[in-house]
């Protein structure tokens, strides 16, 4: 039983079945749109075919179980095949052939027999030197038939499929690292506050973060046609109230904080900024102040404190109002104030009556008017977290390299005699390699010219 699952995961039919599989899984989610909100865009299909998607998590497959379960099977296979053909690649970059064998020098042709005049004693020394120069390596033997020597080069090259296989395995469980541990959120956060919580995207809900976030200044720039030319968040992030990192966040320009990237995503205007209020006593022309929601003043006649509790851009649709509370060592009210109080009172009559909470002048003798609301911006920013980046970034190296070891290196063998013909020093090279003919017989060649450049 042992056996027939070890053949199983070895075959090379699972392996190319996974790679179609995944293929096609790719291929489909590249054309159903990969939505957090549960496919949105297909809801014209029917509920019921929408439901069949979101079973099989096709709306988020590369978060999917399956997925995750068709990867972890690729990686299994690989690790078992690697396993299986590892012992033959060893044996072969451990093999030290005989130097007492002729096999390699018969039937060569006269090009790789080189004659030279020398005692063959004196051409041996001269022949070492020049292959040392070429082979880290070199082995030297005196046989009955004369001396012989080996060298080799890229004997790594018997590796390469296997980097290849591991580089994809770090890629795999980069990615996976990526799916269960990583998270994209967003996060609105209006200018001068700041936040610790975003909201999941594909996870749907609300992260604390171990920080803070604080936009300190939002500022945007306009073209002359009154288009958006460029908005940039002024960040601060803080830990225990101290600060760590601050820095400009642009578009295309991200911050990475954490080991979490943060990303200029959209930016916006929201109401309750600022109110600007004038305060009349009497007939006299007031005072306008501006002031911010949940910011108080005193009036130094009564005693009073006035704070701003809320400011509404559109209070039960009749415009602008703030909720104001006045506290004094007598009493402690609280009522609106409406922007168009006028127009308002003059469609409800008797408003004032019915509603004593909408009078700007409840507090007498003072009066209070809302003159605007000032908005201020918000920055909309994007999170991305993936603890898997470095680590696929770690594969992609070894992929290339192991790429460059596969297809571009060889293990070649190279085999010089030196033996005595009628008084003369004959040399005879004899070279193998796994692969690379061409590359191999250009060599050999260039070596044979090397030995009549240098020993005459």
């Amino acid at each position: 039983m042992k056996k027939i699952i070890l053949s199983f995961l070895s075959s090379l039919k699972l392996t190319i079945t996974l790679l179609i599989i995944i293929a096609v899984a790719s291929i489909l989610g590249t054309i159903i749109p990969q939505q957090y909100e549960g496919g949105e865009s297909f809801r014209h299909l029917g509920p019921g075919l929408v439901k069949a998607f979101n079973s099989l998590q096709l709306f988020d497959m590369y978060h999917s179980v399956w997925f995750i379960i068709l990867m972890g099977l690729l990686s299994l296979n690989l690790i078992v095949c690697s396993l299986n053909r590892f012992p033959t690649s060893w044996k072969l970059f451990r093999k030290k052939p005989s130097l007492d064998r002729s096999k390699p020098f018969e039937n060569l042709s006269p090009d790789r027999i080189l004659v030279i005049e020398g005692n063959p004693h004196e051409v041996i020394g001269r022949v070492q030197n020049l292959l040392q120069k070429r082979c880290k390596r070199v082995r030297k033997k005196d046989t009955a038939n004369g001396t012989v020597f080996f060298g080799e080069k890229g004997t790594y090259s018997h590796f390469g499929v296997y980097v290849i296989h591991l580089s994809i395995l770090i890629i795999i469980a980069g990615a996976i690292m990526g799916s269960l541990l990583g998270f994209n959120a967003f996060v609105n956060i209006a200018e001068g506050e700041s936040t610790s919580t975003v909201h999941l995207g594909r996870q749907k809900g609300i992260k604390k973060l171990d920080f803070t976030v604080r936009c300190d200044k939002f500022s945007i720039a306009y073209y002359d046609n009154g288009m958006p030319k460029e908005y940039r968040s002024n960040l601060s992030f803080l830990k225990n109230n101290n600060v760590i990192l601050q820095g400009p966040l642009l578009v295309n320009h991200p911050i990475t904080f954490n080991g979490i990237r943060f990303y200029q995503a959209s930016y916006g205007s929201i109401p309750g900024g600022q109110a600007n209020i004038t305060v009349k006593k009497g007939n006299d022309e007031g005072t306008t102040i501006k002031i911010k929601q949940k910011d108080s003043f005193f009036l130094k006649e009564k005693d009073a404190k006035v704070k701003i509790l809320r400011i509404e851009k559109n209070l039960m649709s009749m415009g602008p109002a703030v909720l104001i509370s006045i506290q004094t060592p007598e009493s402690n009210m609280r009522f609106w104030v409406f922007k168009n109080i006028e127009k308002i009172r003059d469609s409800i009559p008797g408003l004032f009556k019915k509603v004593p909470k909408f009078n700007p002048g409840l507090f007498k003798p003072y009066y209070f008017k809302l003159n605007r609301i000032e908005s201020k911006y918000y920055t909309g920013l994007q999170l991305s977290h993936d603890p898997g980046v470095s680590i696929v970034a770690i594969g992609s190296y070894f992929i290339i390299t192991g790429f460059f070891i596969t297809f571009f290196s060889s293990h070649k063998r190279l085999w010089v005699r030196v033996d005595e013909k009628e008084g003369k020093s004959r040399i005879s090279v004899a070279t193998t390699s796994n692969k690379d003919p061409v590359g191999l017989k250009r060599e050999t060649e260039h070596l044979l010219s090397h030995f009549k450049n240098e020993l005459g």
